[in-house]
């Protein structure tokens, strides 16, 4: 006997319910991708407040497109590029050609031995995206996208990317090996075998 839990209604379901003003079904929407779209703000490396305007953005003209959709199990995808494409026009906006400050804390000292392993988490986590600054940007791109939660699929990448599905894979596979590099260089470490 197999148990299976809760069945999600697909998403095409979701997307016509919502059209017909079912609240349960946008909210459902929202929970679903709430997390993709706000980690393409973020592969951008645009401020916390100018992600949140992607956000709300990109569900804002979901609303208004929402008739216009039409294959609606692929929102997630329209969804994904939509969010792209207000994050490139915040950027335009703003004049800049980089994007996003280094977000880097300084840490704090305590006697706290927690306190400790929070700053070898920092430390940590400052060399990491330094070496992620070291790689090519669409290096950067692919691996912030890749690394969302939860994780987009394919063909939503493909669709920021505008790269080939078959692609995505060996590229993060070679993205990985150049971050590994980078960090290495930068931590005095091995840089690990790739795989």
């Amino acid at each position: 006997m197999t148990v299976t839990g809760p069945v999600e209604p697909a998403v095409g379901d979701l997307v016509l319910a919502a059209r017909e003003g079912d609240a349960e079904a946008w909210d459902a929407l929202v929970a679903r991708f709430a997390g993709r779209v706000r980690a393409v703000a973020r592969s951008y490396r645009l401020s916390e407040s100018d992600a949140e305007d992607v956000s709300q953005v990109t569900w804002l003209r979901l609303v208004s497109n929402l008739d216009r959709i039409r294959d609606p199990d692929r929102v997630g995808a329209w969804l994904v590029t939509t969010a792209s494409h207000e994050a490139l026009r915040i950027i335009r906006r703003a004049g800049r050609h980089g994007v996003g400050d280094d977000g880097w804390e300084e840490a704090i000292v305590s006697d706290d031995p927690a306190a400790d392993s929070g700053m070898i988490v920092a430390e940590r986590d400052r060399a990491l995206w330094k070496a992620m600054g070291m790689v090519p940007a669409a290096c950067q791109r692919l691996l912030r996208l890749l690394a969302a939660d939860p994780p987009p699929s394919y063909e939503e990448v493909s669709a920021v990317l505008d790269m080939a599905p078959g692609s995505i894979g060996p590229t993060r596979r070679r993205c990985l090996d150049r971050l590994r590099v980078q960090l290495a260089r930068i931590t005095g470490g091995p840089a690990g075998s790739p795989g």
